[in-house]
């Protein structure tokens, strides 16, 4: 098993026994900044996870948009990490290995956020025309 964190994989200074020291704010809500967790470092020693995997800010909504995009998938950000992890994890994964990515998480929390800024809320002439060639499943005006 990975955990995914943005962008560290270095153990964090900590106030007192568990406190992290932070480092500043960061794109992926639901995530912890760039350290790592005492529970997380825990779970790293005890040998329950196998690595950390860093993932970037801009990897994880460039992740997220190529969901909502190719595959209908809508998402947000820290699932876009999620996604982005899941591909490196496969891209090392021996041929015919079972990968599980859960992405719990909807898009629509982050409508107003710049992830989905540069996305249209009309369709274009391509997606219209998709749209139309199922009459059935169109919504009257």
């Amino acid at each position: 098993m990975a955990a995914m964190r943005w962008m560290s994989t270095l153990s964090q200074k900590r106030h007192f026994e568990s406190w992290p020291v932070t480092s500043g704010p960061h794109p992926m809500q639901g995530w912890t900044p760039d350290f790592i967790p005492q529970l997380t470092d825990d779970a790293v020693a005890m040998k329950v996870i196998d690595r950390i995997l860093p993932i970037s800010g801009p990897g994880a909504i460039r992740s997220s948009k190529a969901l909502a995009t190719q595959e209908g998938i809508f998402v947000g950000i820290t699932s876009g990490g999620t996604f982005a992890g899941a591909l490196k994890i496969a891209a090392e994964a021996e041929k015919g290995a079972n990968i599980l990515c859960m992405l719990p998480d909807t898009g629509e929390r982050y409508l107003s956020t710049p992830l989905f800024a540069d996305v249209s809320a009309d369709m274009n002439e391509e997606e219209l025309k998709i749209s139309r060639s199922t009459p059935s499943a169109q919504l009257n005006p």
